[in-house]
């Protein structure tokens, strides 16, 4: 990715410069080129004027040997360039190139001729004598209105061309210079963007190697980087503490299993070796096997509702709450005469709240249960229901013995059970409840009674 980056960058930033220097470089080398031969032909002009007296026979001062002197000295300030000097028949009187003969006749070149017709011109043309393009500027030498010769400058193209291209040649370095810092930009950028990415990969790779402790620096890289970070280390989190929870549950499961298969196991042996001398006592051990077995089943019960919602967020309900405490203290009144319990209601009309299918109604039997088992002949359970600003509370008080504030704290500890707690139990109950009510977005407590002796177990749940 990095080099891919690399690439893009350097390839996006070359194209910008490519379609900003070439367009320039060639208006600047045009550019220098028509200047180049305007000034060829000015020279010209300035040589004309100075081949003016002697082409046209006025002046006794200018010889042919200071024309080529003056022509010489021209040459050599002006590096490449040759002259040639002809009278009005186009023959050459003076030339800078030493091919050229005096006396030739230059009539025949179409600047030459031209320019005995009185056009200047200036051009580019193949030159058979050179071998090459030659650019060229050749001007009528004037005394009055007659044409009393011609001077002719001439430079090959490749001449003209590199002087064109020394202007050129600051912008290419300044092209060079772009394309190079954009390189080192973009390695920058680039590494900036994958070395991140490359550190949160490794820690990625330590996590799926079983690392839950790995976390990303939530300070390193640009802001998306840092937030990729913080959902990864969040993520992490979550599965650490769900691996946890799966340790645990997998240990406790283990753990609270083994106690009534193992009981259950020892009741049928005893059953199987007292049912022939025994029948009584064999029958015995068998309804104490089915109490193992209800009580397992009620354990793996509770166990498969936590470990089906741990990590999840169940879509939750309205629940009215008042027809729903009615309805469960009518199902659990009978239970409650058998053993001398009264069993009350006190709801408030009208409420209602919310919380997952099916959780305030484990929630309020497990809490009478509970109460039952402690209950005594002539004692009140009572189930109330109130408003409490914006949540609705439930209430169940019983009139037993009350808690052990130490295991108050300990109540809703999975597979906890009270030394002094009835025979039967599986320890997941409470449990159960609280994480119903924590899944609903509620809460779950237990306290002893101020009022008189007892417990009042209560949740709270929000209101619809």
């Amino acid at each position: 990715m990095k080099w891919r980056l690399l690439l893009a960058f350097t390839g996006l930033l070359t194209m910008v410069l490519v379609a900003q220097d070439v367009p320039l470089a060639t208006y600047l080398r045009r550019i220098e080129s028509e200047r180049l031969r305007a000034n060829l032909q000015r020279d010209a002009f300035i040589l004309a004027g100075v081949s003016e007296n002697l082409l046209s026979n006025e002046g006794d001062h200018g010889t042919v040997a200071n024309l080529q002197e003056t022509i010489d000295l021209y040459v050599e300030r002006q590096a490449g360039s040759r002259v040639v000097i002809t009278d009005k028949r186009g023959v050459v009187v003076v030339s800078t190139d030493a091919s050229d003969r005096t006396g030739e006749d230059f009539s025949n070149r179409p600047e030459i001729s031209k320019a005995l017709s009185g056009v200047p011109t200036e051009g580019e043309r193949d030159s058979n004598t050179a071998g090459e393009p030659l650019v060229y500027a050749a001007v009528p030498v004037l005394s009055g209105a007659d044409i009393s010769g011609v001077v002719r400058i001439t430079y090959t193209a490749k001449v003209i061309n590199d002087r064109a291209f020394r202007q050129t040649r600051g912008l290419i370095l300044v092209f060079l210079i772009s394309v190079v810092g954009a390189v080192i930009a973009a390695l920058f950028m680039a590494s900036g963007i994958t070395s991140p990415l490359q550190r949160l990969r490794l820690s990625t790779e330590r996590l799926a190697g079983g690392d839950f402790k790995e976390r990303a620096d939530e300070r390193d890289g640009p802001p998306e980087i840092r937030s990729l970070a913080r959902s990864f280390n969040s993520m992490t989190g979550r599965i650490s503490h769900l691996v946890d929870q799966q340790r645990a549950f997998a240990g406790d499961a283990s753990h609270q299993l083994r106690t009534p298969l193992t009981a259950l196991r020892l009741q049928l042996e005893r059953a199987a070796t007292m049912v022939d001398h025994d029948p009584e006592g064999a029958r015995e051990r068998i309804e104490a096997a089915n109490a193992e077995t209800e009580r397992l089943q009620r354990l793996v019960e509770g166990l498969l509702m936590i470990a089906r919602s741990d990590g999840t967020t169940p879509a939750t309900e309205r629940i009215d709450v008042t027809a729903m405490v009615r309805e469960r203290a009518e199902v659990w009144v009978p239970f409650a005469e058998e053993r001398g319990v009264r069993l009350l209601t006190a709801a408030a009309d009208g409420l209602v709240a919310t919380a997952v299918p099916g959780a305030l109604e484990q929630i309020i039997d497990n809490y009478v249960d509970n109460a039952l088992g402690v209950a005594t002949d002539g004692d009140t359970i009572t189930i109330t229901a109130v408003r409490h600003h914006d949540m609705v509370g439930i209430h169940v008080m019983d009139e037993g013995p009350g808690m052990n504030p130490e295991h108050l704290a300990h109540a809703f500890d999975r597979f906890w059970r009270a030394p002094d707690a009835p025979h039967g139990g599986s320890g997941i109950g409470l449990a159960v409840v609280q994480h119903l009510a924590n899944l609903s977005g509620g809460e779950a407590s237990l306290r002893n009674r101020s009022d008189r002796s007892g417990v009042d177990a209560s949740v709270r749940l929000p209101t619809a």
